[in-house]
């Protein structure tokens, strides 16, 4: 009974651990394919995204791909940006999704992930945010 109850703690221990936010900025600044298309991949997990600050241009089609890193906490991706008609809330898993836009107003719109557990702090008060920005 100790065995099971040790490893009960062990496992809410690892599971509940306060994910430590870098707090350091991971930029990206999207380039423009051959196809004219700006892409980006980000990873989700461990309280993260990687890259947390985006950078594309203005009225130049973008393509998000969208995953987490494998493990049983559960992560999303919202970006709200009314601005541009955008309204995304995805569930990520380890197969990527992609979101499609054509950003048309500068500016800074913030992304996270909205996940919480019980009475915690959110993922993204625990750092689980970044910003996609717009410009000319």
């Amino acid at each position: 009974m100790k065995t099971y109850v040790s490893v009960f703690v062990v496992a809410i221990f690892c599971f509940l651990l306060p994910g430590v936010s870098s707090g350091e900025e991971k930029l990206f600044k999207a380039t423009i394919d051959t196809d004219g298309v700006q892409r980006v991949d980000i990873v989700g997990g461990g309280y993260f995204f990687n890259p947390n600050h985006i950078i594309v241009k203005v009225n130049v089609p973008v393509e998000l791909k969208i995953r987490k890193e494998s493990g049983v906490v559960p992560h999303n991706f919202v970006l709200k940006a009314a601005e541009m008609a955008l309204d995304q809330d995805i569930s990520l898993g380890t197969e990527p999704k992609v979101v499609r836009f054509i950003p048309t107003k500068p500016g800074k719109y913030p992304f996270y992930c909205s996940k919480k557990l019980l009475f915690f702090e959110s993922h993204r008060e625990k750092g689980m945010e970044g910003v996609l920005e717009v410009v000319e």
